[in-house]
């Protein structure tokens, strides 16, 4: 069994359709030319590297990053009103009123939290649960953290007693990786990268086996610093959805203690 970023994953059949996610918004490669598929994966994973800290989890294309006086002028750019009451900005988010808070660690935003403005009862939030689930999944610009997982909830589950007997959560996690709209870039890149990473023959000879664990390194060590998850919130038997943009890079580890 894998471990894929501190998650269990079934089989090396999950380990491979993530590959082939990571590579399939870049129609114009062919599959089974070793050197083309190794360069896009050495160079998402030097670019996220190098450039680790501007690479971040961005929320409505605004990094998750900097003061959060600046981060609430930007989101107030974007048509949300400040409460100062609150202490959090409102409007609308993906077609539902919501209440976003700016989460700091050491004056750098760390994360970015959207909540429901509006509670719904327990059909409802099943159903806005699952429709979340279905249009992350169909998002170019997200992975799921297990694929072998499917988050979405049945219909006949009682989700009232499997929270209160059971503590059971109902959450679902993604990892940002937005390789579509830049593969062009990327692959020119990756194809510089080859000649100083490695001798020609050193190409030639690279085996599938070493293209995946290239490829299981840049998920385990890159993709979770990206990551945006939600989660249903229960209050006396009303629901609410709260959805988090963290970057990782900036949440505390320890440096402090």
């Amino acid at each position: 069994m894998y471990i894929c970023i501190g998650l269990a994953v079934s089989s090396e059949a999950d380990i491979l359709l993530k590959y082939e996610a990571l590579c399939f918004s870049c129609e114009h490669l062919i599959k089974n030319d070793m050197k083309k598929l190794l360069s896009l994966v050495i160079a998402l994973m030097l670019s996220s590297i190098c450039y680790a800290q501007k690479d971040v989890t961005k929320f409505l294309g605004i990094p998750v990053d900097g003061t959060k006086s600046a981060m609430i002028q930007k989101l107030k750019a974007k048509g949300f009103t400040y409460n100062e009451r609150k202490d959090c900005l409102e409007g609308e988010f993906n077609g539902q009123d919501v209440e976003i808070s700016v989460v700091t660690n050491n004056n750098k935003v760390y994360r970015i939290v959207v909540l429901d403005a509006n509670y719904l009862n327990e059909s409802d939030i099943k159903i806005r649960f699952n429709r979340l689930c279905r249009q992350f999944e169909k998002n170019g610009k997200y992975l799921p953290a297990i694929l072998s997982e499917d988050y979405e909830i049945n219909e006949n589950e009682d989700i009232s007693y499997e929270m209160t007997v059971h503590s059971k959560r109902y959450e679902a996690v993604y990892f940002q990786a937005d390789i579509k709209n830049d593969s062009a870039a990327l692959m020119e890149y990756g194809l510089s990268k080859l000649s100083q990473l490695f001798t020609e023959q050193q190409i030639e000879n690279l085996s599938k086996k070493d293209i995946e664990n290239i490829v299981i390194s840049y998920m385990t060590e890159i993709l979770p610093n990206k990551s945006v998850w939600f989660m249903i919130s229960e209050e006396f038997g009303r629901y609410r959805i709260v959805m988090y943009y963290d970057n990782e890079y900036n949440k505390a580890n320890g440096e402090d203690l």
